[in-house]
């Protein structure tokens, strides 16, 4: 949130504002050592909250700090998201243009993609069309994990949504 400083003199221009991070946000960071190429050491560091707090939020899931799934979260956008992976910013012609297809990547990962550690078992082994053996896990979405939607989205059904339009503040 963008907070304005208090001034230090009478006179002269007022600070610029400032980002601070909101009180409740707890961020760690790993820090890995390496020598020859090889990770010989890595080390924790709380940037913002406390040890105790961080530890027991992730331990409410069964996580540690550790930075695999924000790596894997990049390398994804990196790969499906052509403006990002090549860095150059002749794929967009604004930053609204990014913007765009940082959401319809949002909206393939979350609706349409199947997540292979989300999927569950049937209750009862699913016969297939042809001779091949029957069908043991169902496929699911991060959205429909989240309880959002009960089906997996195809491509066409996700460009052909309509949102919508954001609730406007009333006129009084």
């Amino acid at each position: 949130m963008w907070t304005h400083p208090e001034r230090h003199h009478d006179k002269g221009p007022w600070p610029k504002p400032r980002w601070m991070p909101l009180p409740g946000l707890l961020y760690a960071q790993v820090i890995k050592q390496y020598r020859r190429k090889r990770v010989v050491g890595v080390k924790h560091r709380v940037m913002l909250g406390t040890r105790e707090a961080i530890a027991s939020v992730l331990a409410s899931c069964g996580w540690k700090i550790n930075t695999s799934c924000v790596e894997r979260r990049n390398l994804d956008i990196r790969q499906r998201v052509a403006a990002v992976g090549r860095r150059v910013n002749t794929l967009y012609q604004s930053a609204a243009g990014m913007q765009h297809q940082l959401a319809v990547f949002h909206a393939y990962y979350n609706f349409v993609r199947v997540h292979a550690s989300l999927r569950q078992p049937w209750l009862a082994p699913k016969a297939t069309n042809g001779s091949g053996s029957a069908k043991m896990w169902q496929p699911c979405t991060p959205a429909m994990a989240a309880g959002l939607t009960d089906h997996v989205w195809t491509l066409q059904e996700m460009l052909m949504f309509r949102v919508p339009p954001w609730p406007q503040p009333q006129a009084v």
